[in-house]
C-alpha cells in the first residue's frame, strides 16, 4: 500500500468498512433520486439513465477524489496517519426540493418533463454559484459561531433527517430490520472484529439479503420479488456523459428560481460549515473555503452535463472514522459510484440488496452525529445544543403532516389552524420554528451559549442577526420575501434588547 507523510497510507483495513458505509450511503440516495426522476417528474427513462445518472457519475468521483487530495494534505502537514476523508455524495434535502418543488410543478404546469428538467438544472447551476459564494463568508461565519451551535443543529438534522425514517422503515420489516442493526452496532459502537475480519456493513448487507431470499424461497415472505430483479438488467448498458446546453433553456426562466435557490444555497453552505466543524471535533481540521468551492464546482460541473442535483459535503465524518475509513473509503466510493452511474445498475442494486439491510448504516451515523453534538461541546452548553435541534425537529414534523394531510387530499389550511390546535398540533407555531431550521439552528443555539458563557453582548447580537434573518424569510418564514416574518423579527429584536440591558446592569452593578 502506498504511504504518505507520517506514515499514512491510501488503503487501510478500516477503509473496506469506510467504503461499505459511505458507498451504500450515496449508493441509495441515487436509487432514491432515480426512482424521483422516473416516477415523480416522469422524465423518460434514457435521460435518468443517459444524462442525470452518467452526470452525476462525473460529478461525485470528482468530489471524493478532491476530499480525498485534502485528507493526503492534512496527514502530510500533520504527520498523522489516521486523517479521515471528508464524504461526499448528492446532497439529500435538496434531492427532494428540485423534484418537488421546482420540477414537479414545472411538469404540472406544462406537461413537458423535459421543462422540469431544464429548471431543474438551471435551479442546481444557482445552487453552486451560491455556495461558490458562501467560500468567502463561510470561514468568518464558522469563526464567531459557538461549536454548540453548529454541532448541534447538524444533530438535529441528523436526528430528525437521517435517522428519523430509516428507524421506521426498519420497523416496517423488523425481522431484517434488526438483525441487521444488531451487526451495525455490533461491529461498529463496540468495535468487535466479525467472523473472518468482514466489514460490518458488508456483513449487514449480506446478512440482510440472505435473510430477505431465503424466506423468499421458502414463500415465507414476498419482500424479495426475483421477477424484478430480471426486469432490472432492462436498464443495463454503458452511459457517457456530455455537455449540452439544457440548463441555460432553464435559466432564460431564473426569477422564480431564486426564491428557494437563494435561501438552499445559503443552507448548503451553512450545513458545510457545520459539517467542517464536526470534523474538527473528531480531530481534522479542513480547510473549509477548499470544501465549499468543491461543492459549488461540483453542482455547477454537474448541471452542466445533465444532473439536476447538488452534490455536497456529507454529515457523518466522525462515524466514518469510528469505524476505520481513512483515506481509500473516499477514493473506492467514488470509483464505484462512477461504475453504477454509467452501467445503469441502481435498478439492479435496488432488487438484489433489500433496502432494510442499508438503513441501520444510516441509523447509525445519525446516532454517531447526534452523540457528538453532545461529547464535543463544553458540557455546559447542553442546552444550547438541545435548542439548536429542536427547529430541525419541527421542520421534519411540519413535513410529515404535510404530506400526510396531502396523501388525504386536504392541508393545514382547510382543515384549520383552530382544529388542529383543538387536538394538540401548534400548527403555526411549529410551521414558524422549523422555517430555515438550519439557519434558525444556528442562530438559537448561539444566543443560548453565549447567555451561558454570560456574553450577553455576543447573545444580543446573535438575536439581532435572527431578527434581520427572519424579517427577509431565510428563517421562520415560508417563502424569501421582504417582511417575510415581521413578529418573530420582533421577538428577536426584543430578545436581543433584554440581553443588552442584562448586561447593562450588569456592568452598573459592578462599577
Amino acid at each position: 500500500m502506498t504511504n504518505v507523510a507520517g506514515g499514512a497510507r491510501w488503503w487501510v483495513a478500516g477503509d473496506l468498512n469506510g467504503f461499505f458505509g459511505l458507498f451504500t450511503n450515496v449508493l441509495l440516495n441515487v436509487i432514491v433520486l432515480t426512482t424521483l426522476c422516473l416516477y415523480v417528474v416522469q422524465l423518460p427513462p434514457d435521460t435518468v439513465y443517459g444524462r442525470v445518472l452518467p452526470a452525476l457519475g462525473i460529478a461525485l468521483p470528482l468530489g471524493n477524489l478532491f476530499y480525498a487530495y485534502l485528507a493526503w494534505q492534512l496527514a502530510k502537514k500533520e504527520g498523522r496517519s489516521d486523517v479521515t476523508a471528508m464524504p461526499y455524495g448528492p446532497s439529500v434535502p435538496h434531492m427532494f426540493i428540485v423534484v418537488l418543488v421546482i420540477m414537479l410543478p414545472t411538469y404540472l404546469a406544462t406537461d413537458d418533463p423535459m421543462l422540469a428538467y431544464q429548471a431543474g438544472l438551471a435551479w442546481c447551476f444557482i445552487i453552486g454559484v451560491i455556495v461558490l459564494i458562501g467560500a468567502f463568508v463561510g470561514p468568518w461565519i464558522r469563526r464567531v459561531t459557538p461549536r454548540a451551535a453548529m454541532l448541534g443543529t447538524l444533530a438535529g438534522i441528523s436526528i430528525a433527517f437521517i435517522s428519523m425514517r430509516p428507524a421506521f422503515q426498519m420497523w416496517e420489516v423488523p425481522w431484517i430490520g434488526l438483525a441487521c442493526l444488531a451487526i451495525v452496532l455490533i461491529a461498529w459502537t463496540a468495535n468487535k472484529r466479525l467472523p473472518g475480519g468482514i466489514p460490518g456493513g458488508l456483513a449487514a448487507v449480506i446478512l440482510g439479503a440472505a435473510i430477505g431470499w431465503i424466506a423468499a424461497a421458502f414463500g415465507w415472505s414476498d419482500y424479495m420479488k426475483g421477477d424484478q430483479v430480471t426486469k432490472a438488467f432492462e436498464s443495463f448498458g454503458l452511459h457517457l456523459p456530455f455537455f449540452s446546453s439544457h440548463v441555460f433553456s432553464g435559466l432564460a426562466s431564473i426569477g422564480p428560481l431564486l426564491a428557494t435557490a437563494i435561501p438552499l444555497g445559503i443552507y448548503n453552505f451553512t450545513e458545510a460549515m457545520n459539517n467542517v466543524e464536526s470534523a474538527s471535533a473528531a480531530g481534522d481540521n479542513y480547510n473549509l473555503r477548499k470544501i465549499l468551492l468543491a461543492d459549488g464546482l461540483g453542482a455547477i460541473v454537474g448541471s452542466m452535463l445533465g444532473s439536476p442535483f447538488p452534490p455536497a459535503v456529507y454529515i457523518g465524518h466522525p462515524g466514518w472514522k469510528a469505524v476505520g475509513g481513512r483515506i481509500g473509503y473516499s477514493l473506492a466510493t467514488g470509483v464505484f459510484i462512477a461504475l453504477v452511474c454509467f452501467l445503469g445498475l441502481t435498478a439492479l442494486l435496488l432488487n438484489v440488496i433489500p433496502l432494510v439491510a442499508i438503513l441501520p448504516i444510516l441509523l447509525y451515523i445519525g446516532l454517531v452525529i447526534g452523540a457528538q453534538a453532545f461529547q464535543a461541546s463544553p458540557s455546559n452548553h447542553a442546552p444550547a445544543v438541545v435548542l439548536a435541534i429542536i427547529p430541525n425537529v419541527a421542520e421534519w414534523a411540519k413535513i410529515s403532516m404535510d404530506s400526510a394531510l396531502q396523501v388525504a387530499g386536504s392541508s393545514a389550511e382547510k382543515v384549520g389552524f383552530a382544529a388542529l390546535a383543538q387536538v394538540g398540533v401548534v400548527y403555526q407555531g411549529m410551521a414558524l420554528l422549523g422555517g430555515g431550521s438550519v439557519l434558525a439552528g444556528m442562530v438559537l443555539g448561539s444566543m443560548a451559549a453565549f447567555i451561558i458563557d454570560h456574553k450577553l453582548r455576543h447573545a444580543a447580537f446573535a438575536a439581532f442577526a435572527g431578527a434581520a434573518l427572519a424579517y427577509v424569510g431565510l428563517i421562520h418564514a415560508p417563502q424569501l420575501m421582504w417582511g417575510a416574518s415581521p413578529l418573530v423579527a420582533l421577538g428577536y429584536a426584543m430578545f436581543g434588547v433584554l440581553c443588552l440591558a442584562a448586561e447593562f446592569t450588569d456592568r452598573k452593578a459592578t462599577a
